[in-house]
């Protein structure tokens, strides 16, 4: 069915890319100058697989090209206020977003290709000094469990 509406669908996912040495990748938002984060994006469609929104934002904001193998749904959400300033991207009356959690695993840090209209920086960080350049709490939170996730993985 597909999303013929103007407004942003109020569903997320929210994409940590990080190594097994816990380095992670942030991202600058070319709408807000020091505004860090994980790949983030919303649902195409109301039906769009949330595994295939993931791979999408990750493949049109970093270039990264995953496969569904790599990304581990982290099976946790957050359900947040939308920031005043982008709330006109969202039908009226629509004030939340629920946001789907994943992780993608690279073996070591590369370079990435960002969509200059999204993002202008990039960089890696160690994932303690990536949660405190997180501009959203959800995601400094989705960070800093990274350690605990990777031991429920292995």
């Amino acid at each position: 069915m597909p999303h013929n509406s103007p407004f942003k669908i109020p569903e997320s996912v929210l994409v940590v890319i990080y190594t097994p040495q816990l380095d992670v990748l942030l991202i600058e938002r070319a709408d807000h100058a020091g505004f860090w984060q994980s790949v983030t994006g919303s649902r195409d469609t109301l039906d769009e697989p949330l595994q295939q929104t993931a791979l999408r934002e990750v493949r049109e904001e970093t270039g990264i090209v995953a496969t569904p193998a790599q990304l581990q749904d982290w099976r946790l959400t957050n359900v947040y206020e939308i920031y005043p300033a982008w709330r006109h991207r969202y039908a009226p009356g629509v004030t939340h977003n629920t946001e789907h959690l994943f992780g993608l695993c690279l073996p070591a840090v590369c370079a990435v290709r960002l969509s200059p209209r999204e993002h202008t920086a990039s960089q890696w960080l160690a994932h303690h000094a990536a949660a405190e350049k997180c501009f959203s709490p959800s995601n400094a939170e989705a960070v800093l469990l990274l350690p605990q996730l990777l031991r429920a993985l292995n």
